[in-house]
């Protein structure tokens, strides 16, 4: 038998890879004296994807350092969270998280023996929790309340109360479950400092906060269940799997804001201690890389190709998704997954949703919005107004994309600018060439006519998520089809504003780096 890790070895262990940890000290003072108890709480609203294998990896590492570790499924929370989860969903998505969740711990090894799982229910509607909200309630600021649920909280035009009330009843979640320390991502520090602010004011003590980064999604941005192309779900097929990898935004030698290589390093790194490129022989043969730092270094030296990564990934996954596809495969649970999360039902003719019935919803999450990077730009050989531009959106090959700017911007103001992309348009020839998307673009009211391409933030990356503020949960169309005119519809209320800021009604287009602009076009219609 290995001899017990000691109170470095295991501060090592509960540590690595995270980004922050608030309260060292003590928690190197309670390692010296016993085990430390930790809970990791989710909230039971869309479907867990890859990206909660993040986190899982960390609770391994918790057992091994000696941790008595609990799972919280906090369903309370989810239907706080601006409704994210129905009250009448709620029993069977809480349901849903317990099976997967136990499910991903035991495709990685992690014994379910040594963890408790609660419900949040089991207790925060207890007569002594309920009359510790109403004592915080009671001094907590609006203001303190509404900044620690920023990032975590949904953000909408005309928040709900409930919202206010979601980083109180988490802070008293550790006493609650009479816990040292909580673990979850950075974009949970403000509830984490809230908690140290608060509990205390209770008497309650100050717990220890461990935080992981918050990990890229395959689009170049935070993985998220909101954004289809962003995840991976649990139970995704395998053709699936290679279908969203190869459209993973991975370009060669970029190690900024890589999910790929994030998923490495935060998950197949810390499980195996090993991560093995494969490759052809003609390409040098398969590679085993035992430090993360050398891949990385590797692939920044473009030595690593993205499509090798990706494939070795690919095959990496699926050893870790067969034993949970295989264990819903039942009929059980297929029940389960449909009934927690059903599909939108075909309305009958004269219902909601048929050809008799009113308009769908004409939303600005319905578009497919993204950064893209223009890698070529020539002149179309039939038109002497059009460029025909390769432009890089974050998949597997670069978008061709025909834009009548020949009279508006000089080509060498176009090579490798960063632009924003109407993706989902359906592909139509233009003088003979295929245009797979739209540029958008400031324009001048009156004459002459003057038209700028719009600008995404500094500093973003090509395929990220460009949305209109207030509208950033929703699932783009696949394509939007030219009879149902949606994009016509939702551009004659495009504008940009006194500030140079694309806006849809007075909300701003936005990427997470902040808002998109034109340069000099105030007031001016964007196409």
């Amino acid at each position: 038998m290995e001899p017990a890790p000691g109170p470095q070895e295991k501060y090592q262990l509960i540590t690595r890879n995270l980004q922050e940890v608030l309260g060292e000290e003590k928690l190197m003072s309670i390692l010296k004296e016993r085990e430390l108890k930790i809970y990791w709480g989710t909230a039971t609203t869309g479907k867990p994807h890859v990206a909660y294998f993040v986190p899982m990896s960390k609770i391994a590492d918790f057992l091994k350092a000696g941790c008595e570790v609990t799972i919280l499924f906090a369903d309370l929370h989810a239907y706080l969270d601006n409704m994210k989860a129905p009250w009448e969903l709620l029993e069977l998505r809480t349901r849903y998280y317990e099976q997967v969740i136990k499910a991903m711990l035991e495709s990685i090894g992690v014994p379910l023996e040594k963890l408790t799982f609660v419900r949040g229910t089991d207790y925060q509607l207890s007569k002594e929790y309920t009359l510790d909200v109403y004592r915080l309630s009671s001094v907590v600021t609006q203001h303190d309340a509404k900044k620690a649920g920023a990032e975590v909280v949904k953000q909408v035009e005309h928040p709900l109360l409930s919202g206010l009330l979601y980083p109180g009843l988490q802070a008293l979640d550790e006493e609650y479950l009479k816990v040292d320390a909580q673990f979850g991502g950075v974009d949970q520090r403000k509830i984490f400092t809230f908690a140290e602010k608060y509990l205390p004011s209770l008497g309650y003590a100050k717990r220890v906060h461990l935080m992981n980064p918050m990990v890229p999604g395959l689009t170049g941005s935070k993985m998220s269940s909101s954004e289809e192309d962003s995840k991976i779900d649990l139970l995704d097929r395998k053709e699936d799997v290679k279908k969203k990898l190869k459209k993973a935004f991975c370009e060669p030698g970029n190690v900024e804001n890589n999910g790929v290589l994030s998923f490495i390093k935060h998950v197949l790194f810390p499980l195996k201690s090993e991560f093995v490129v494969l490759r052809e022989e003609k390409w040098g043969g398969n590679k085993t890389y035992t430090a993360y730092e050398a891949l990385e270094k590797d692939f920044a030296e473009q030595v690593v190709h993205p499509g090798d990564l990706k494939n070795s990934v690919e095959v990496a996954l699926n050893k870790l998704l067969d034993p949970i596809r295989e264990k819903f495969n039942c009929p059980e649970l297929k029940k389960l997954s449909s009934a927690a999360y059903p599909t939108p039902s075909k309305a009958k003719p004269g219902e909601k949703g048929s050809k008799n019935s009113e308009p769908e919803d004409v939303i600005p999450s319905r578009l497919d919005i993204r950064v893209g990077k223009v890698i070529s730009v020539e002149k179309h050989p039939d038109a002497d107004s059009l460029y025909v531009e390769k432009i890089d959106v974050g998949e597997a090959e670069p978008r061709t994309v025909v834009s009548g700017l020949v009279h508006f911007v000089p080509k060498e103001q176009l090579q490798d600018r960063l632009v924003v992309l109407l993706c989902n348009l359906k592909p139509q020839k233009m003088r003979g060439v295929e245009s797979q998307g739209m540029v958008l673009c400031a324009s001048s009211v009156g004459e002459p006519r003057q038209v700028e391409p719009l600008d995404p933030p500094a500093g973003c990356c090509a395929g990220e998520r460009v949305y209109v503020e207030g509208y950033e949960g929703g699932e783009p169309d696949e394509e939007l089809k030219p009879k149902k005119k949606v994009f016509e519809k939702l551009q004659a209320d495009f504008c940009i504003s006194e500030d140079c800021v694309a806006q849809w009604k007075q909300r701003n287009f936005l990427t997470k780096l902040g808002t998109v602009s034109c340069k000099s076009l105030r007031g001016g219609s964007i196409s």
